[in-house]
């Protein structure tokens, strides 16, 4: 004898198969909220440290809600960079543009153990912060293509990105490190509950002015996370051959640090949330070092396979990628179903497809607003252009 929600359950998949539907479409579709858990427990990596007696967590919790969001995101950055490229070989895409797939964890991670009211700088490889610092990749594509509706209005492009509390996109190598110890002071002298978030790599981490900055922070005791992304290679040469010393982590010294898994979120996370927690609680500055891979070359005029092996990059992409680690732990612990990712990737090409559609048909500036902007509440005054008979008007 047959139960009336047995009844009822099959009256549903009888009209969802006529109705063109597939019976394996049917099942899925009948699966809610419920048959998943709502958070799971993962070990990870333990930080090398660095005058620390103790370290961020080696166990964490992930729920399903954030597992989703983190996957979304991740999702989103990958795909945006690879439109990047794509327009980039159609030279639809101008200048310089560096890329940041391979790199997700990084960004993802550290911008989901930070609050929206502090404070972030970093170098040219910023597209993937752009992104989680708030603007969309609408306004990215639209910056990178030189549009009205770029986050910077066009005129910055893929070197120079920004968004409320986020400074850069900065293309002189290593330039904004001092920059971000100036953030810090400010927060430190206004006596805000922020912090700074400086970011370099492993190429800039040889660079004079930023042990100047490590000494300045200390001795100040700055609110400041610096940051060495390392990503292997410095432009086309490898971390051995360019650094006597690769622990980054131990440059500052006297500044405590750590050595980060770059290609775990979760791990990126915990150690953000830490660092966070130790410049806000007045010690000073503390210096994280992520070890992460890029996948495509230092710029799109680098092959990126004459220094390294393709092999190499396959077996990174293959063991180590940040997005397939996400979600393998999603899939084997029952925060998530196969179908539900795949409807999250088509979401996001479908975005992603929308913004480099508005990046190819918005306008570009009009000439005479190439000084817009360059001050913030200012009055209007002359800028000279490329010889003293052209001036150009700024306006706020």
């Amino acid at each position: 004898m047959v139960s009336v929600g047995m009844t009822k359950m099959l009256r549903l998949l009888g009209n969802l198969i006529r109705g063109g539907s597939s019976p394996a479409k049917a099942v899925v579709g009948s699966r809610n909220y419920a048959d998943f858990a709502s958070e799971a427990s993962f070990d990870v990596k333990k930080c090398d440290l660095h005058r620390l007696e103790e370290g961020p967590a080696t166990t964490v919790v992930l729920t399903r809600e954030d597992g989703l969001k983190y996957y979304r995101t991740m999702q989103l950055i990958r795909r945006m960079e690879l439109k990047a490229d794509q327009l980039y070989k159609q030279k639809i895409i101008r200048g310089f543009c560096h890329l940041y797939d391979g790199q997700e964890a990084c960004c993802v991670g550290i911008e989901v153990a930070i609050k929206p009211t502090d404070h972030l700088i970093t170098a040219y490889r910023s597209h993937g912060y752009t992104y989680t610092r708030g603007v969309s990749a609408k306004e990215i594509l639209a910056e990178l293509t030189g549009r009205r509706g770029g986050c910077a209005k066009g005129r910055g492009g893929s070197m120079h990105m920004y968004a409320n509390n986020f400074y850069g996109g900065n293309g002189i190598v290593g330039a904004q490190v001092p920059l971000g110890a100036g953030i810090a002071l400010a927060c430190k002298y206004f006596e805000k509950d922020e912090i700074c978030v400086t970011l370099y790599g492993d190429g800039a981490a040889n660079q004079g002015q930023i042990f100047e900055t490590y000494n300045m922070a200390m001795l100040w005791k700055l609110p400041c996370i610096f940051i060495c992304e390392n990503n292997r290679y410095g432009m086309g040469t490898s971390v051995e051959r360019a650094a006597a010393s690769t622990d980054y982590y131990k440059r500052g010294d006297y500044i405590p640090g750590l050595r980060v898994d770059g290609m775990d979120l979760l791990c990126v996370r915990e150690a953000t949330k830490f660092a966070a927690d130790y410049c806000r609680s007045g010690k000073g500055p503390i210096l994280m070092e992520l070890q992460t891979y890029r996948y495509h070359g230092h710029s799109m005029s680098d092959p990126g396979v004459s220094y390294r092996t393709r092999e190499e990059i396959q077996e990174v992409r293959s063991k180590s990628d940040p997005i397939t680690m996400l979600k393998e732990r999603m899939l084997n612990n029952n925060l998530s179903s196969i179908e539900e990712l795949k409807e999250i990737d088509a979401n996001v090409r479908h975005e992603v497809e929308e913004a480099a559609q508005f990046a190819t048909t918005d306008p570009e500036p009009a000439l005479d607003e190439l000084a817009h902007n360059i001050y913030c509440n200012e009055a209007a005054f002359d800028v000279r252009g490329t010889n003293p008979w052209i001036k150009y008007k700024s306006a706020s």
